[in-house]
């Protein structure tokens, strides 16, 4: 029948209508004006125009409708709602409050400490406790410590409303990628409903603005590329790289572990530049025209970013504190209250002087009038941080009389080589040195270091030291001819045993009051036992003699020994804590933190189970289906003419390069991990398993597709309500809290 159907000619035109003209009708009422060939129309599908599209170009490719808007804004409601309920409970310390809360205190008072993390999501707390009236007097000492005249509400409330905004960025993310809004919906809420990011972001602590910068990163870059795709170098197109750069700033600038979305971002501004390089369209100057904005944007907008926030901490930490001893003399004399007058250059025989250690920054070569519990029970002689009368030594030839009147002889300066015994001057012992081992570091090769005599008494052999001059100041020459204040590094070497006085970073028990310990040690190394005198004074000098002091280090020198303190910090964080995790255990959600725990109820950090191994199997499923597909290839299948594979493959990849990034580097770490550095990670996990919930439907009906998303949502929602006593510290009975272990692992208590 179908053979004898005959197309029905078009009507006649109107009078005074031509007939090529054609007539808007009420189905189609914008008839297209201009034709694109095949080419003209895959041009335009690449940079997001699809058939029909309108020409006006939203900013970043974000196509969202009125009621989208309002949607999202309703998820925003309830992803306030589920973070800030009963913020103000626990009113006690709770878990890394401890730490985060007390850095608050010491920005407000402006002294100085040292913390292995950068300083911008420690200063946004800061602001928030400084506005609303703290005056940094509260100790966060310990875990449970009742909360007094502290705003604790409001400096929770910046990392609780930093988790509510990932909530959108994530639904955003998802619509620049081109997927559907009902996936957009569904990450959105595993989002809001996920129990740990729940959890982390009602504290006082630094993962909720790490994964904040993180995700508003992700959608910066997404809106960026389709940005790029549809015509690069527009005052938008601007827009959207240097802000992607100042995130990435933001994301460093609160953890290191922001350096992996830095990856993230490099890893995807190669890929654009290999396939610009490879465009044969692209001329070379427009492509370096491209690789001179990325690079401008990505890389130094970035560095200027996190450089500035430690600008910030130095000017805000302008005075002595705590964190003193772990930076260089110089550093420490930038800090208020650490100022030191200037001081003899020189230093003779009969100097009174103070010794540092070089490399560990442990302090001033000390003693005080206690002994040693075991081995000689002789003077304790020890490295001690701080200023202190006990810290003064005066040097004396080894080879002339005891009687020796320094105040009345020639000067004379002292030399590589000389023999040298040095006095400490509050309790008048020596300097001393015997084959006994020393009280914590008892190996063969190292000796007991002490103060031994008494006045009047001249000592003995293993009083002397051979003075070795190692390095001098480039800009005195005299210092490595004689010894020199401030300028002259040198060892002391024993004058019996041959083996160096030396320090390491080893502490003392109680009875040495913590400070460092001091070793006479037979394979020092060189690093361990260099020193130099700090100060000297001679009462034979007059007062115009020449004087020196430590060179103020500028910006650029702070930043950088910041750092290197940092990482070195950091590498040091090896012992173990009772609720430490690897790796391999995270995916698998194998065991939470302990945050708080108080009269049956607990704060636990746990993840969301159904979300958390959703997340994980479908990072499983694009390793497995991406393998596939290549075994396909390798057999001669093009899977990848599909149009919807290339799409999704690139949507799926870029986010599982994102998790990778975020979590295979921990396996190479030697340092304390938890549970919650698999945070940003799961960020990922959760758009990838969302990105495959739209594949998955999109052959199926808008209205199937919104019900199976329903079906998650709920389930997703009834894990949370299930495990919600433990994000929010309520109560609930031993039955349920014993149900609820679905792991052996999981060691939460009622």
């Amino acid at each position: 029948m179908s053979g004898h159907v005959r197309a029905r000619r078009p009507a006649s035109p109107p009078p005074g209508v031509a007939h090529g003209a054609p007539t808007p009708s009420q189905r189609f009422p914008h008839p297209r004006d201009e034709h694109l060939d095949a080419d003209a129309r895959r041009a335009a599908a690449s940079k997001g125009f699809g058939p029909g599209r309108i020409k006006n170009y939203p900013p970043g490719g974000l196509h969202m409708t009125g009621g989208e808007w309002k949607l999202l804004f309703l998820v925003v409601l309830i992803a306030a709602g589920v973070r800030l309920f009963r913020l103000s409970k626990p009113n006690s310390v709770v878990f890394d409050e401890v730490h985060f809360g007390k850095f608050a205190s010491k920005y407000i008072k402006t002294r100085y400490y040292v913390d292995v993390h950068p300083p911008l999501a420690k200063l946004l707390i800061t602001l928030a406790a400084f506005v609303f009236g703290y005056d940094g007097n509260f100790d966060f000492s310990d875990i449970g410590k009742l909360y007094e005249r502290v705003p604790y509400v409001a400096m929770r409330m910046l990392p609780a409303t930093l988790g509510v905004a990932t909530v959108p960025l994530s639904y955003l993310t998802l619509r620049a990628l081109d997927c559907r809004a009902t996936t957009a919906l569904l990450a959105s809420l595993f989002i809001t409903f996920e129990n740990g990011l729940v959890t982390q972001s009602r504290h006082i602590l630094l993962d909720s603005p790490l994964i904040f910068f993180t995700a508003l990163t992700v959608f910066l870059w997404c809106g960026f590329c389709n940005e790029d795709k549809h015509e690069p170098f527009t005052a938008s197109w601007w827009s959207w790289l240097c802000l992607t750069g100042l995130s990435l700033g933001a994301v460093a600038s609160c953890k290191w572990v922001g350096l992996f979305t830095i990856a993230t971002i490099g890893s995807s501004t190669i890929y654009q530049l290999w396939n610009l390089l490879g465009d044969l369209r692209v001329p070379p100057r427009l492509f370096i025209r491209h690789f001179m904005a990325r690079a401008l944007c990505l890389i130094l907008i970035p560095v200027l970013f996190y450089m500035a926030m430690f600008q910030i901490h130095f000017l805000l930490l302008e005075n002595s504190g705590d964190g003193d001893g772990f930076m260089s003399s110089e550093f420490q004399h930038t800090l208020g209250g650490r100022e030191m007058a200037d001081t003899y250059a020189d230093v003779f025989l009969g100097s009174q002087v103070s010794i540092r250690h070089v490399n560990t920054q442990g302090g001033y070569l000390h003693s005080h009038a206690h002994t040693y519990p075991g081995g000689s029970k002789q003077q304790q002689i020890t490295l001690y941080p701080h200023r202190d009368q006990n810290n003064d030594f005066r040097i004396f030839n080894a080879t002339e009389d005891v009687d020796f009147d320094y105040q009345n002889s020639p000067l004379e300066v002292i030399t590589p080589g000389m023999r040298i015994k040095l006095r400490h001057i509050a309790t008048e012992k020596h300097l001393h040195s015997h084959d006994i081992r020393p009280p914590v570091s008892d190996v063969d090769f190292q000796n007991e270091v002490s103060a031994y005599g008494m006045p009047g008494f001249a000592g003995d052999a293993n009083d002397d030291w051979i003075l070795e001059i190692d390095s001098g100041d480039k800009r005195d020459k005299e210092s490595t001819k004689r010894l020199r204040t401030l300028r002259t590094k040198f060892r002391l070497r024993h004058a019996l045993t041959g083996c160096y006085l030396f320090s390491h970073k080893v502490k003392l028990p109680e009875w040495g009051y913590g400070q460092q310990e001091v070793t006479c040690n037979k394979n020092a190394v060189r690093a361990n036992s260099l020193w130099f005198v700090e100060t000297s004074t001679h009462e034979a000098l007059p007062a115009d003699a020449p004087k020196v002091n430590y060179k103020l280090p500028g910006f650029l020198s702070k930043f950088w020994e910041l750092q290197q303190v940092m990482w070195t910090t950091n590498a040091g964080l090896t012992d173990r804590h009772a609720f430490d995790s690897r790796p391999d255990a995270w995916p698998r959600l194998r065991r939470g933190i302990n945050f708080w725990v108080k009269d049956n109820r607990q704060i636990y950090l746990i993840g969301n189970p159904f979300v958390w191994y959703l997340s994980t199997l479908a990072v499983v499923a694009y390793v497995s289906i991406r393998g596939f597909l290549i075994l396909r290839a390798q057999r001669g299948y093009r899977d990848f003419d599909n149009t919807k594979i290339v799409k999704y493959d690139s949507l799926c990849g870029f986010l599982f390069i994102g998790w990778c990034l975020h979590y295979l580097p921990f396996f190479i770490m030697g340092r304390q991990l938890f549970l919650h550095h698999y945070f940003p990670a799961l960020y990922f996990a959760i758009l990838l398993s969302c990105t495959g919930f739209d594949l998955i439907t999109s052959t199926l009906r808008p209205r199937i597709r919104l019900q199976i998303a329903a079906v998650l949502i709920i389930i997703a929602i009834w894990n949370f309500s299930y495990f919600s006593p433990l994000a929010y510290g309520s109560p609930w009975t031993k039955t349920k809290c014993n149900n609820a272990k679905w792991l052996k692992t999981w060691d939460f208590s009622w």
